[in-house]
């Protein structure tokens, strides 16, 4: 008997084909759909609460100066100190002063001298005549939150009493070490076009700082308003405004929660690359140490946080990079002579290194 076969036969299989290539394309858009329904695996929903309450009480007094308030919030949830330079008058030493005011922290001030001894910032031992025994007497760097104003007023001697307190939070005096109660964080305010009265900051110093925060003018718009909310004030205190909202266990669990921030090692290499280029610039006389690269890292994390992700983007890391590394290297004469400077130089670092994809 001969075998009939069904004309349809051939029109059906690929129609079948087809529709099993549709449901397969449909089931992986699905798939593709569920995956951009994307959730953090670190739950930065209280940092990103706080962050804002912060930038709330500082926008009540200061205008502008966004990029600023950025970079001090970010040192803050990276453990870092920070130098803040600008001319007088464009709100160094109040924004400092506001920022530790919306935190619930213990503050001290510490105005830069040129009579300043190391005594004075760290402490000293005083004899107790009641006991017949010395007894320290803690200085004003025993607090949280440090505004050191006008570091560069002080001479080298009582620079370096910082050396050690900045980067092990602790200070050794008689023999004996005092540990820093945790956060310990030293904001200091400089004048970079005054010279006289003034020692320029050894590079071991700026090293310590894990950002340089410049300050521009505000603009036109800022300027008005600024002056209108003066009016506003009729004598009253600026600070007055401000509540505080952060805890210490709160700014330490902000901390160990940037340290979890996500990292390729594409992105590791990247900021290697970074940095092992500074030190290959022929228009750099020094280039940037391994503290540096630890710093970005840091502050790329810190970044990221800030953005509500759980993972560090080439974003974060151009973000950090001039902050990070401005104060850290050093123009050669003959290129400083021209007018270049450290920020031009870094940016043109940024631009040659491929972006890993």
């Amino acid at each position: 008997m001969e075998h009939l076969e069904n004309p349809n036969n051939d029109a059906l299989e690929p129609k079948n084909e087809q529709e099993k290539l549709e449901q397969t394309h449909s089931e992986n858009e699905t798939n593709e759909e569920a995956n951009l329904d994307f959730k953090t695996r670190i739950d930065l929903t209280e940092l990103q609460e706080g962050i804002t309450l912060i930038k709330n009480e500082i926008s009540k007094v200061i205008v502008g100066q966004k990029s600023m308030i950025d970079l001090l919030i970010a040192s803050i949830l990276a453990n870092g100190h920070s130098l803040i330079e600008g001319v007088p008058g464009v709100a160094k030493t109040i924004s400092a002063k506001l920022l530790a005011k919306s935190l619930d922290i213990d503050f001290s001030r510490i105005q830069f001298t040129p009579d300043l001894m190391p005594s004075d910032i760290l402490g000293t031992s005083v004899f107790n005549i009641k006991s017949s025994e010395f007894e320290f007497k803690q200085g004003p760097i025993f607090s949280n939150m440090i505004l050191i104003d006008e570091i560069n007023r002080a001479p080298a001697k009582t620079q370096a009493a910082l050396f050690e307190v900045m980067e092990e939070r602790q200070i050794t005096i008689d023999g004996n070490k005092y540990t820093m109660d945790l956060p310990f964080i030293v904001l200091a305010t400089q004048n970079p076009v005054e010279q006289e009265g003034t020692y320029r900051l050894p590079e071991a110093q700026l090293d310590r700082f894990l950002f340089k925060i410049d300050i521009d003018y505000p603009n036109l718009d800022e300027e008005i308003e600024i002056i209108n909310r003066e009016q506003s004030l009729k004598g009253d205190t600026k600070t007055n405004k401000i509540t505080a909202h952060l805890s210490k266990e709160q700014i330490g669990k902000f901390q160990d929660l940037v340290n979890e921030v996500i990292i390729e090692s594409h992105l590791v290499k990247y900021i290697a690359d970074i940095i092992v280029n500074t030190r290959n610039n022929p228009f750099l006389y020094l280039g940037a140490s391994p503290r540096a690269s630890i710093a970005i890292l840091k502050a790329s994390k810190a970044f990221a946080a800030m953005n509500g992700r759980d993972f560090v983007t080439p974003e974060d890391i151009k973000q950090a990079a001039i902050p990070v590394l401005q104060h850290r290297v050093i123009v050669t004469p003959e290129r400083e002579m021209e007018g270049v400077t450290t920020k031009q130089i870094i940016k043109q670092i940024i631009e040659a290194v491929e972006i890993p994809r």
